[in-house]
């Protein structure tokens, strides 16, 4: 189970990370929520996988640890607002430029270029 986890892990990270690296605004977005997805994961991993854990109610046996997944919590909140206020940016962006390119190219800025 952990293997299948740190490959989840890994894949999200990757996919994350290459759209990212786009040059169109949505899958920047995109990019930005699969990485916030990986680290969730990553968080939530960090307490330990345990299958059959108990609520921590006297300290004794094996419990679920409850720090991941507050921070998982908190950590998918966060990610909400970044990705609404990326969304309102390049929303703003293509109304203020014409363009949903990430670094403000128009058109012809593209043709002069390949010249």
């Amino acid at each position: 189970m952990e293997s299948l986890y740190a490959i989840t892990t890994g894949v999200l990270s990757a996919c994350g990370l290459y759209l990212t690296l786009r040059g169109r605004t949505f899958p920047v977005v995109v990019g930005l929520t699969l990485l916030s997805y990986a680290v969730n994961l990553f968080l939530f991993s960090m307490g330990g996988l345990t299958t059959d854990g108990a609520v921590v109610l006297d300290g004794a046996g094996d419990y679920a640890d409850p720090l991941p997944q507050a921070l998982v919590l908190t950590a998918i909140v966060i990610g909400f607002a970044m990705t609404a206020f990326a969304v309102i940016l390049a929303m703003r962006a293509r109304g203020d430029m014409g363009n949903d390119h990430v670094d403000g190219r128009t058109k012809e800025d593209s043709e002069e270029s390949r010249r």
